[in-house]
């Protein structure tokens, strides 16, 4: 092998070292491009989840304004009926008031209603008299047909017990 000279040595260390830090560098520019990918990768995954939290607070806090809508409503409608109810009983009450004295003011529409009064209570009467009736002929009809029953039982007993007496007297 051939000996080199002191400046081709030194020349060719030179450029083994420029190779050595030129792949260094290339190693550390692809261990860089390598880490800002991840952290770009990174930011925009927490950028998305980011997004993603946001909207599911906004959903959440629509569904929670919609429930406290909802519910401050029936609290309103409750306290609307417990106003209503006793205001409409009294309307009630007063149209009731008005209509009977609109009523007994006129002597006509008194004997009007007086005498639909005594229509309803004759024909409650004469349906309870029917009732009394036929529950009266069903009773006597149910006694009538237990007489002739026991009649007839009574008859055969007579017979049996005439001719017991009639054998009794042949054997005398």
């Amino acid at each position: 092998m051939a000996t080199q000279s002191p400046s081709r040595r030194q020349a060719a260390a030179k450029r083994a070292a420029a190779t050595r830090k030129r792949n260094a560098a290339n190693r550390s520019a692809a261990t860089t491009k390598a880490s800002a990918r991840r952290t770009r990768s990174s930011a925009s995954r927490t950028s998305r989840d980011a997004r993603r939290t946001s909207q599911q607070a906004a959903r959440t806090a629509t569904r929670r304004a919609d429930e406290a809508t909802t519910r401050l409503g029936a609290v309103g409608r409750q306290a609307q009926r417990a106003l209503l109810i006793p205001v409409g009983a009294a309307a009630i009450a007063s149209d009731k008031v008005r209509e009977t004295a609109r009523t007994y003011t006129k002597l006509s529409r008194v004997t009007r209603e007086l005498d639909k009064f005594e229509r309803r209570g004759r024909r409650t009467l004469d349906r309870r008299q029917r009732d009394l009736t036929r529950r009266r002929r069903e009773l006597e009809r149910e006694v009538r047909s237990t007489r002739r029953t026991f009649e007839s039982r009574a008859d055969g007993v007579r017979s049996d017990a005439k001719d017991a007496a009639d054998q009794v007297r042949s054997l005398i």
